[in-house]
């Protein structure tokens, strides 16, 4: 079997000359994609696989706007029943069963919630009306369940899942299963998917405008955000899939028929899973939405707020008063209250809802358009996370009925994630393939749970390096073969990206990367050419961000907690 596609320094390097040719010499894309969060990086994947020569770049990292920082859950949205949108949760249940049993098994598993009821009598037959439906909803897909059915708890019962819940805030409650994904690693598989498939993707490549001949778009001249070097990349379609940024991309080529997007900023807590007891998530009822209390790892995840953003959308910020209200929602069913203290990790992102007449984001759309404002610019926007496949289906859809050829219909239902393949034979192996590496057998489960079947790329980095195989400092579970694998196969390329996004450290350790970034950078500067002076810039930025956040989250509002979080510019470019 041929070794997949990795996105390396040499990889970028080859797709940005391949872009280039576009503007020059070559022949022009077929689709070009603008975005790399999880839209636009299904939409890459959805059009090469069609047989299409495609190109996907990225202004920043990719996944670094909200598809690194939601909820991390692949859920058809209970709340969105009561709402009587049925077929928005079909869909998305539809997408659960297939991310669980076929697309991603390695990066999506089930987990199970607690819903509390909270009266007697009433709520349980109208609750369990709901998740009956539910669950009929996620048979009738005809994709796999991937979950078990709900199952009704008595108090006692609720209790002995959850024995840190107060007795007095409930009645029993009803067990249900969604699922989870670690957002940011999806996106980065979809990338090198579709890469391995032909796809020339490139990030730090910000488009700062739109070629035009007459009316039509026929490219893009881009920024190399590493270099400061600019060129053209020309195709025959263009595919914005820019999420909160849609407004100001589309207004570079139009004022005429815009989708009009909103940001709703919704911020997460990250706190140790020993800080109360519970062997389930929880589904809490607040006075605007909902509240979950998602298991992750050693860690709990509370969220989310849901609150109109109209300040920095590169870097929201999360306020004093958005941690209050999270902790005092769900303290209100604790035995033990969470305080600031209990806090180690904080992220705020932002949802690109599409505008609508209703005074509050809470109530915005969830649903997803496609608009073809002028010929050759397609623009996908609104939809949720779990739904990406079929934004970017109906998105690579319009852009190929303005080719002039007969383009085959999208097959990613039936295309695993690199990783995937392979995936639950090499999780039977796993006590042997810690034995013959050398580690033990939760490093294993650890690196399986990340890279599927390419865990063994990593540990092929530890047996070539055997000091590789040490934790970084302050954060114990993820290993320094995996700041080199980040380097060399996907895509990163400055220590922000990887504490923050390739691995969870920035939210997941208490000092937020500031003991690892160095040893960090360290490991990254001889695989991307880095002087002292860059290693020691990068180690410097990452600190002050971290010191920024943090001033940013004492902040009584967001206008003070974005004047916080802004004080420290980005790291790009290198110089």
């Amino acid at each position: 079997m041929s070794t997949p596609a990795a996105l390396s320094p040499e990889s970028r390097g080859e797709a940005l000359s391949a872009l280039r040719a576009t503007g020059t010499s070559g022949p022009e894309l077929d689709v070009l994609i603008v975005g790399g969060g999880v839209v636009g990086a299904g939409a890459a994947l959805d059009a090469v696989t069609r047989g299409l020569d495609v190109g996907v770049v990225e202004a920043r990292d990719w996944a670094s706007g909200t598809s690194s920082r939601s909820s991390k859950l692949i859920h058809g949205g209970l709340r969105y029943l009561e709402m009587l949108d049925f077929g928005l949760v079909r869909e998305a249940l539809q997408e659960r069963g297939l991310l669980l049993q076929r697309i991603a098994p390695h990066l999506v598993r089930p987990v199970p919630f607690l819903y509390p009821l909270t009266k007697r009598f009433v709520e349980r037959p109208y609750v369990a009306a709901g998740v009956a439906l539910y669950d009929a909803l996620s048979v009738a897909t005809g994709q796999g369940r991937g979950v078990p059915f709900h199952k009704h708890l008595s108090r006692h019962g609720t209790l002995r899942a959850a024995p840190s819940l107060k007795k007095e805030s409930l009645v029993g409650s009803i067990r249900y299963y969604d699922a989870q994904v670690d957002d940011a690693r999806l996106v980065v598989n979809l990338v090198r998917t579709a890469a391995d498939y032909g796809a020339h993707a490139a990030n730090r490549l910000k488009v700062i405008n739109f070629l035009r001949e007459g009316e039509r778009v026929v490219g893009a001249r881009v920024q190399d955000q590493d270099d400061g070097s600019e060129f053209d990349i020309r195709a025959r379609q263009i595919v914005n899939a820019t999420g909160v940024w849609t407004d100001e991309t589309q207004a570079m080529v139009t004022d005429r028929g815009q989708l009009k997007v909103r940001a709703s900023k919704g911020i997460h807590l990250v706190v140790p899973r020993d800080r109360f007891q519970s062997t389930v998530g929880l589904i809490l009822r607040t006075e605007k939405s909902v509240l979950f209390v998602i298991p992750w790892g050693r860690h709990w995840i509370i969220g989310t707020t849901d609150t109109e953003w109209s300040l920095d959308k590169a870097h929201p910020a999360a306020t004093a008063k958005d941690i209050d209200y999270l902790l005092d929602h769900v303290n209100q069913v604790l035995t033990t209250p969470l305080t600031r203290e209990d806090v180690e990790g904080v992220y705020a992102g932002l949802r690109p809802l599409l505008a609508g007449e209703s005074d509050t984001t809470a109530k915005l759309s969830r649903e997803h358009v496609v608009a073809h404002p002028v010929p050759g610019l397609v623009v996908v926007a609104g939809g949720k996370y779990t739904t990406y496949r079929v934004m970017a289906r109906d998105a690579v859809d319009e852009a190929v009925r303005a080719l002039d050829e007969r383009v085959p219909p999208s097959c990613t239902e039936s295309v695993p994630l690199l990783g995937a393949p392979g995936f639950k034979a090499k999780w039977n192996k796993r006590s042997r393939l810690a034995s013959r590496a050398g580690v033990h057998v939760a490093r294993v489960e650890h690196l399986l749970n990340r890279y599927g079947s390419l865990a063994e790329e990593v540990l092929a980095l530890i047996a070539a390096d055997p000091q590789l195989a040490e934790p970084l400092p302050g954060a114990d579970d993820y290993l320094r073969a995996e700041v080199v694998y980040a380097v060399t196969h996907e895509g990163a390329r400055h220590v922000d990206d990887v504490l923050t996004r390739r691995t969870r450290i920035s939210i997941e350790a208490w000092d937020r990367g500031v003991s690892a970034a160095p040893v960090v950078a360290g490991l990254m500067a001889p695989l991307l050419g880095w002087p002292d002076e860059q290693r020691d810039r990068e180690t410097k930025y990452y600190l002050a961000r971290v010191d920024a956040e943090r001033l940013s989250q004492e902040q009584p509002d967001d206008a003070a907690a974005d004047t916080a979080r802004m004080a420290v510019e980005d790291i790009v470019p290198l110089a």
